[in-house]
């Protein structure tokens, strides 16, 4: 029996999870983030995206068809969705998405699956990479946008901390550097640093949070919130 389609509203903001199948990674090299993250800005636009066709194997896309890409797609501006967040993890993706055009995150996720074709290419296998259904949270209200920013750019922390997902971190300092270190994700772009300028609108979260020095700090507190508890449990335990 078919799924039923799924209807993304207009102007609704969407927590969506892409996983890999089988859980196996996804990102092997730091070559395939790139690679990646070139899809993720240039598959933003309901024309054709042929990334294959433009850089095949090679992440580092040529200046000049980065800058006539990026003209084309400001001069005709019809992007697919509102991209407000993202972070890579080595056999899944979360990405915050505001739905702006009718089936326009169905359409971008569908694109952002070409990503397959290069990956299949570079270590030479076959068959489908990503599972046949992404994940998608609509955000309700303020505590859920919150929830939601924080659970996405914190989600690295899982890959240094063990026990993250139990509520259990150890360094919260080291988590908390480390995180600003992992350049995979939109955190730096957040806390005055950005690394991925083009890929998405910072405008929206900047004006929920009021400054980068509160993006930083709604991150950080998540952390060390964690860290307490942990503190507090072996506390209990002795």
């Amino acid at each position: 029996m078919p799924r039923p389609l799924r209807q993304f509203e207009i102007d609704g903001i969407y927590h969506i999870v892409k996983r890999a199948t089988e859980g196996r990674e996804i990102f092997c090299k730091p070559q395939d983030f790139h690679r990646f993250i070139l899809g993720l800005e240039f598959c933003n636009t309901v024309d054709p995206a042929d990334l294959w066709r433009l850089v095949g194997s090679d992440p580092t896309m040529p200046t000049k068809i980065a800058e006539r890409l990026r003209e084309r797609r400001q001069k005709e501006h019809a992007p697919l969705v509102e991209m407000l967040a993202f972070t890579l993890m080595p056999n899944h993706i979360h990405l915050i998405l505001r739905e702006i055009r009718k089936k326009g995150i169905s359409a971008y996720i569908q694109k952002l699956g070409g990503y397959s074709t290069y990956f299949n290419k570079q270590y030479e296998r076959m068959g489908s990479l990503f599972g046949s259904r992404f994940k998608a949270v609509r955000v309700k209200d303020d505590i859920q946008l919150n929830n939601a920013f924080v659970y996405v750019h914190t989600n690295p922390v899982a890959l240094w901390e063990p026990g993250w997902k139990d509520f259990k971190v150890e360094d919260s300092g080291r988590a908390i550097k480390k995180l600003e270190e992992y350049w995979a994700s939109s955190h730096n772009d957040y806390i005055g640093n950005p690394k991925f300028p083009n890929v998405i609108n910072r405008d929206f979260f900047l004006h929920f949070y009021g400054s980068e020095k509160n993006c930083r700090q709604a991150v950080e507190d998540w952390i060390r919130f964690k860290a307490v508890k942990t503190k507090l449990g072996a506390e209990i335990i002795e």
